[in-house]
């Protein structure tokens, strides 16, 4: 019966689409331009019918390109389609843009396969166990970091299926609420960087990736907050759906030297590793520090940071170095001598040899010009000032030897001869500017943050912490290697994807290898050697299979688009909407309000490749940025995973999900969730600085 209702629903928008076509397309008088839209609408048709994106779009664009041709020269139309098939195909293969695609996607799957995600859940659960609706809220935190970490949301959907989805149900948590936790969290990668639709989309749009990224950090990381801050408010109002975790499963196994110092009465970990400096017996001298470097690890990040923030904030402010500028108007001597020295220009030669002659006056008049300035300034008097009868002074002319290197100073007084060496004169010290309140206070709120978390940090806690360390801090490494890298304009989006896809191969070869010694399964290397094979067989497969569909639709689309803009499509399309009379803010809103509509039946790439070349050549007319066209589209386009009746998350987790999650029970707990979307792109729109602040500071000033 439900597969009965989905294919109503599927039927239902496939005749949306096709009524309007056959009603009001006039069959007995077709142009070009209608034929185009016909192509457009019969496309979305067979891609909700199930037709593979890429060829469909080949296909239907080959048809209607010959169609196109054939009008106007019939004979010639078949070789013309090829060539542009051809022309097409090696356009795509020539986008250097695309080669991060694997390169990312290739990372992720190896990531994923490194046992990373499941330690960093589990010590995040411990974490945040205090937290109303922990589970949930470890998901949402485990999907956005490994969303950094890998731009495939299938795989994170999947791999939270299999680790959260268990552990909520078991702990009694609601299927609708642990589903929209997982399928929302799971689709944070398709916006958080580094995520493959950003550079489909830089690599559709003509926008840097760079960019993108830079962009798109500020609103991914706002989105999952929203997301948290939901999941806590529910659990808070109805715990019913979200029970607390239970003291039990709260409890970490103590290692001998923290038993130890606890059995002595010392609580707290910092306090009782500081007073165990000397020596514990039965342990070693070494141990204790090592445990006292890292219980002390929170303090020094927050001291770095502020050490950093105050070098950033008071460095002395640079003032420009003008040796050697002249104000306007200004000479120099020694760098503009005399041409008659052979060293400079000078002015045409005159019959009396000072400079430009003047007409000869009238006889009789008593006037004569004044002395010529000396060739050696290159300027001359102006040629009206021999008619106007006033007899300028006499201009006191100054040696100004090249070799003095001085600056000769307007208006031909005597310049300063240069002293030997006062170039390389120590400038005065340049003294650091105040402190600035904002720093005191980013002091203030550290030193509370540290007093906070060693006020209670219990043995229990600074196991989870060395937990939540050793989980998350490769990781970020990791992360910081590769984002860090594109941000700051150290590498190019594909540079980084490389480091990245090598980063992830010694991740997974370091987890593998410490799991296999602590099973203690044979010998370590062996294991290890085994396990990473198989790891890089499958990772590979699944990124070439990736990376062809995303090819394909590129050489698709732009065939797609090519036979568009030959049909005249695009500027009936650009007609109809400019038309309208809209303002920027109207036209965005409409776009939004198309995407969001076809997110329901279509998948984020389908919309990228078929819908953004026709969008894109709009935004000029309405002034709008295509960065932060894109950053709404990143959004919005996260509702193509969460919409039914495609909402690809929620066919992910049903595939991992026990058989007693119904399909109707995953679709239900994604629709919160989807509201959630729909606020965070009003406060986009409200505040775009959340997008454009950090592309501004970084790359447009």
């Amino acid at each position: 019966m439900k597969v009965k209702k989905e294919l109503w629903f599927g039927f239902i928008l496939m005749a949306a689409i096709l009524i309007p076509v056959v009603v009001f397309t006039p069959w007995t008088n077709l142009s070009n331009g209608h034929l185009g839209l016909l192509m457009l609408s019969l496309v979305v048709v067979a891609i909700m019918m199930g037709f593979p994106t890429a060829f469909t779009l080949m296909g239907m664009g080959v048809v209607f390109a010959w169609l196109s041709y054939r009008s106007v020269n019939p004979d010639t139309a078949i070789r013309q389609v090829l060539d542009l098939m051809v022309q097409r195909a090696y356009s795509v293969m020539s986008n250097d843009v695309l080669i991060a695609v694997p390169l990312f996607v290739f990372m992720g799957y190896l990531v994923e396969r490194a046992n990373l995600i499941e330690k960093l859940f589990k010590s995040l659960h411990l974490s945040l166990a205090r937290v109303p609706g922990s589970l949930a809220v470890a998901t949402i935190v485990t999907c956005a970091i490994f969303a950094t970490a890998t731009g495939i949301v299938g795989a994170v959907v999947t791999l939270m299926g299999l680790l959260a989805l268990p552990a909520m149900l078991r702990s009694g948590y609601s299927v609708q609420v642990a589903a929209g936790a997982i399928t929302a969290g799971g689709c944070l990668g398709i916006l958080i960087p580094p995520s493959v639709m950003l550079i489909v989309y830089g690599a559709t749009a003509g926008v840097s990736v760079v960019q993108l990224y830079a962009g798109a950090f500020f609103p991914g990381f706002m989105l999952a907050a929203l997301y948290v801050g939901y999941v806590v408010i529910v659990a808070k109002i109805k715990p019913s759906l979200m029970p607390p975790l239970p003291e039990a499963e709260r409890h970490v196994e103590l290692p001998a030297l923290s038993k130890a110092l606890a059995s002595q009465g010392r609580r707290n970990a910092l306090a009782g590793l500081m007073s165990s400096i000397g020596g514990v017996p039965g342990h070693r001298q070494g141990t204790v520090l090592g445990q006292l470097f890292v219980a002390l690890l929170p303090a020094l990040a927050v001291i770095s940071l502020v050490v950093m923030l105050y070098a950033l904030a008071t460095a002395p402010a640079e003032e420009p170095n003008t040796e050697g500028l002249v104000q306007a108007g200004g000479l120099v001597a020694a760098d503009a001598p005399d041409r008659s020295s052979g060293t400079g220009l000078a002015e045409p030669p005159a019959a009396s040899g000072t400079g430009l002659a003047e007409p000869p006056p009238p006889s009789g008049t008593g006037l004569s010009e004044p002395p010529a300035v000396p060739s050696s300034t290159g300027l001359a008097e102006p040629p009206g000032a021999a008619r106007t009868g006033l007899a300028e002074p006499p201009v006191v002319k100054e040696a100004a030897p090249a070799a003095a290197g001085g600056v000769q100073e307007p208006g031909g007084a005597k310049p300063q001869p240069a002293t030997p060496g006062a170039s390389q004169a120590p400038a005065k010290a340049a003294e650091r500017l105040p402190i600035p309140n904002w720093l005191w206070i980013t002091m203030g709120i550290g030193a509370a943050l540290l007093a906070v978390v060693y006020g209670f940090f219990t043995w229990q806690r600074f196991e989870i912490f060395k937990m939540l360390l050793a989980s998350f801090f490769p990781l970020a490494v990791l992360i910081l290697a590769v984002l860090g890298s594109i941000v700051f304009g150290l590498a190019t989006p594909t540079e980084a994807a490389a480091v990245g896809a090598f980063g992830g191969f010694l991740l997974a070869i370091a987890y593998r290898y410490v799991g296999a010694v602590r099973l203690k399964a044979g010998s370590p290397l062996m294991v290890t050697t085994r396990e990473m094979g198989g790891i890089l067989k499958e990772s590979s497969f699944l990124t070439a299979k990736t990376s062809a569909m995303v090819c394909w639709l590129f050489v698709g689309s732009s065939i797609f688009s090519a036979a568009f803009a030959l049909l005249g499509g695009q500027e009936i399309v650009e007609k109809w909407v400019l038309s309208l009379g809209l303002t920027p803010v109207q036209f965005l809103l409409l776009a939004q309000f198309i995407i969001f509509i076809l997110g329901w039946p279509l998948e984020w790439t389908e919309i990228i490749v078929i819908f953004m070349p026709i969008f894109i050549p709009l935004l000029a007319k309405f002034n709008i940025d295509p960065l932060f066209f894109g950053l709404l589209v990143a959004l919005n386009l996260q509702t193509a995973f969460l919409s039914p009746p495609v909402a690809m998350a929620a066919f992910y987790l049903k595939g991992v999900s026990p058989p007693h999650v119904t399909l109707n029970q995953i679709f239900a707990g994604m629709m919160p969730f989807m509201g959630i979307q729909v606020l965070a792109l009003a406060l986009l729109y409200i505040f775009p600085e959340i997008g454009m602040w950090l592309p501004t500071v970084l790359y447009r000033n």
